[in-house]
């Protein structure tokens, strides 16, 4: 099995809002995916606002016969309230994906905050059972958290199949990811990986221009994507690197990448651990643009992209007027919530994988661009 999986967290869309899947684009991506023999596709229920599922039974499922591909999906227990909520989840989405069964499924986004949600049911029991109905062929956990909090699930649950961590090389020795001591947890209890963020939500297919040089000085020929990438899939146990890919260009570079892709070399590992000091010193956000936080946020604040266009700003220096103000002001045409907008209420903090202080960020946005924006609007009045 070729290790490049197809993340469907961020499709190509028609327009900015995620219900708006280009799914012509879509399906043509999936096609030079498929003829380059790779086969394996990741979803979730809440993604694209619960479109994701029903995109790939359109792209995949409706085009190509079952044994062709493999599907994996993730039970929301995010949603689940009592025990008997999990059985219409997982049967809506068998309806969903327009399959009888799944070869890979897990509990989603499993970690110490969200602890209540599985544990206040059987959902390790409800995995399980699913696995012996042949309903799943393989059961696992989506996780992200400490290193300690993996390695307790793991020893409590050892009929757990296969790991999905977030894993590249920006957060291999970073103090709040911890993605090299994760991985070495998952090895320890002997159990396959699946590696998802490796490029981090598209932040390391654009680097800051000194990281670039040093990759270029060593191999003009190959891009910032491919470096990440490699480095996951070189990695011992991983079995898997998820890429969420929104165009048909971005497809075919991450293919090129890992057709007869060659593991990261000890005088490569060196200049990545050279260029992650360099992009840490660089980004000021950490964000992984999951937007999790996105759908909970009582002001609309759209604060993935805002945080991107922060970091951007931030890193090019611009003076005056700018490409990221000119999106900000977009953005709050279209109806988002002004980054000063933000009420503290701290629900998007429970969401966040990384439990980033999105509010005390939002603080930082607001003074790059809310006083901007309004000297803008002055003027164009």
């Amino acid at each position: 099995m070729k290790k490049l999986g197809f993340g469907l967290m961020r499709l190509p869309q028609t327009d900015d809002n995620p219900e708006n899947i280009d799914q012509e684009q879509l399906n043509q991506m999936v096609d030079i995916y498929m003829e380059n023999g790779y086969n394996y596709f990741d979803t979730a229920y809440p993604y694209h606002n619960g479109l994701s599922e029903t995109a790939l039974k359109k792209a995949v499922v409706d085009r190509y016969p079952r044994e062709s591909f493999k599907i994996a999906d993730k039970l929301p227990i995010f949603f689940i309230h009592e025990e008997k909520d999990m059985q219409p989840y997982f049967e809506e989405q068998l309806e969903r994906c327009g399959v009888e069964y799944f070869d890979y499924y897990m509990l989603h986004n499993v970690c110490s905050w969200n602890e209540y949600a599985f544990t206040k049911v059987d959902s390790f029991g409800f995995l399980k059972q699913k696995k012996k109905e042949g309903l799943v062929k393989q059961i696992g956990i989506s996780l992200h958290d400490e290193p300690k909090y993996l390695e307790k699930i793991l020893e409590q649950h050892p009929e757990i199949d296969f790991v999905q961590l977030q894993i590249n090389y920006l957060d291999w020795e970073d103090k709040a990811i911890q993605a090299k001591k994760c991985y070495e947890i998952a090895r320890k209890y002997n159990k396959p990986i699946i590696v998802m963020e490796p490029i981090r939500g598209g932040g390391l297919a654009k680097i800051p221009e000194e990281a670039e040089k040093l990759m270029k000085e060593y191999n003009p020929e190959t891009k910032p994507s491919s470096w990440a990438l490699r480095f996951c899939a070189g990695l011992q146990d991983v079995v898997m690197v998820l890429c969420g890919m929104n165009n048909i260009e971005q497809m075919k570079e991450n293919i090129e990448s890992m057709n007869d892709y060659q593991p990261i070399n000890k005088e490569e590992e060196e200049i990545l651990e050279k260029v992650a000091d360099i992009i840490h010193s660089a980004i000021e956000i950490p964000c992984t643009s999951c937007n999790y936080c996105l759908e909970t946020c009582p002001q609309n604040i759209y604060i993935s992209k805002y945080f991107e266009l922060y970091n951007a700003e931030k890193q090019t220096k611009w003076q005056g007027f700018s490409q990221q103000l000119n999106l900000y002001l977009t953005y709050i045409e279209k109806n988002y919530g002004r980054a000063r907008d933000c009420v503290e209420c701290d629900v998007c903090i429970h969401q966040c994988p990384q439990r980033l202080d999105i509010p005390g960020y939002m603080k930082k946005v607001s003074e790059e661009f809310d006083d901007a924006a309004d000297a803008t609007n002055e003027i164009f009045s």
